[in-house]
């Protein structure tokens, strides 16, 4: 698997219309959440990609039934076994820590290896476990294996140590069954962890707040089985929106939420890229001219980390100096060493802060592919750049987006995977 890769031919212009798969970063907490009920859960719009096979294997080792088809996902836990999620799974997806909370919720107990995935630097659990304990949980071990204990899930009052995504949907899905209520202050508010408190309240769930930083949670004693879409991935969208821009094509990116990237489309008018917004699609035009700005991530609505690397690409077909300020991860711009080898001269002054300089013309080259998000970079970049360029460890890019290589192809892009 690891050693699939892309032949990217550049200088093609897209063209058409493409449609956005289902969200990866939604889909993975809902799935976890399924596990809050012993009735069937029926999800629609799951994305076919590795981190969905990995859960599965990971509900499979729960002895719980579940069955993934053309994008349906259904799941019915009608027990749960209380046993350790070995290292060998845990370590080949960081989310597996969405485990934690259904599992002390259901079973008042959870042991977890410490959880894997991307190279993005230290990511600590403390925001989890401090948001569990509020809720009264035990950590029982935290050293080699995640070890936390409930006899009983209390409502209660905290603020995040830090606006942690999956340490917000722990706390929630803990919280919809604990007794009491709960108020959780400093929640992550991004699209998907929207899309599981509108899943936890189709379940019967009384999640109140939703999309605002503090949540009110009123705990029920039972939730029900539930049919539910998971809402589409605004990362995805993005991302084809970057590739339709970084090559001049005229393309309709649809069934996507608009307000989802609020701050993308003020980014994107900001360099000058032409473009039209519908109720559930964005057609965007050729540009010319692009302009250097700032670009800064921080947590929604803020501009997306997990778009910075895929933005940057476009940077380097803008004129002037570009300024790039990544503020959550200190791994992100890796990718930056991979674009060196295109052509372009990064100016990388810290972990965090890099400045892009162009117009470049950038060239094929062999390139690796450092994350999910980093792998999107390159292939932009790709599609830019004159002749051929030859990507490694693809794997991430499957980690996070449904078959955006057969995408890109039907758009008019030339993208070969090699086995």
């Amino acid at each position: 698997m690891h050693a699939h890769r892309f032949l990217v031919t550049g200088g093609q212009i897209l063209s058409g219309s493409v449609k956005v798969s289902g969200s990866k970063n939604a889909a993975l907490p809902i799935i976890a959440a399924a596990l809050l009920t012993d009735e069937e859960v029926i999800l629609s719009n799951v994305p076919n990609i590795a981190d969905i096979e990995v859960f599965s294997g990971i509900l499979d080792v729960l002895g719980v039934e579940n069955h993934f088809d053309g994008g349906i996902f259904k799941i019915k836990a009608s027990t749960v076994k209380a046993i350790e999620i070995k290292h060998e799974l845990v370590s080949k997806l960081r989310g597996s820590s969405l485990m934690m909370g259904p599992l002390l919720a259901r079973n008042g107990e959870v042991r977890l290896a410490y959880p894997g995935g991307c190279v993005l630097g230290k990511r600590p659990m403390n925001a989890h476990l401090e948001a569990l304990e509020a809720l009264g949980a035990h950590v029982v071990e935290q050293d080699e294996v995640l070890h936390l204990k409930a006899n009983k899930l209390i409502g209660s009052d905290f603020t995040m140590t830090e606006a942690s995504v999956t340490a917000t949907e722990n706390a929630i899905m803990a919280a919809v069954l604990a007794e009491g209520e709960t108020t959780i202050r400093l929640a992550a508010s991004e699209p998907h962890v929207q899309d599981l408190c509108h899943f936890l309240n189709a379940m019967g769930a009384q999640i109140e707040g939703i999309g605002n930083h503090t949540l009110h949670i009123k705990g029920v004693e039972k939730l029900h089985g539930t049919e539910y879409r998971v809402t589409s991935d605004y990362l995805e969208a993005g991302t084809l929106v970057l590739a339709a821009a970084i090559t001049g094509g005229t393309v309709e990116v649809q069934d996507i939420v608009p307000h989802h990237l609020d701050i993308f489309w003020q980014k994107l008018r900001e360099v000058g890229v032409q473009f039209e917004l519908s109720e559930n699609a964005v057609k965007v035009f050729p540009s010319k001219n692009l302009k250097a700005i700032k670009l800064q991530t921080a947590i929604f609505p803020s501009f997306p980390t997990d778009l910075q690397a895929p933005f940057a690409a476009l940077l380097t077909q803008a004129e002037g100096t570009s300024t790039v300020f990544e503020t959550l991860f200190d791994g992100r711009l890796q990718y930056l060493y991979e674009l060196e080898k295109m052509g372009l001269q990064p100016k990388i002054l810290n972990p965090y802060q890099a400045e892009i300089t162009g117009p470049v013309q950038l060239k094929g080259a062999s390139v690796a592919s450092c994350d999910i998000r980093a792998g999107a970079g390159v292939v932009l970049a790709a599609l830019a750049a004159e002749g051929e360029t030859e990507i490694t460890s693809i794997y991430y890019i499957d980690r996070g987006y449904d078959k955006i290589d057969e995408k890109l192809n039907r758009l008019g892009a030339k993208i070969k995977r090699i086995k």
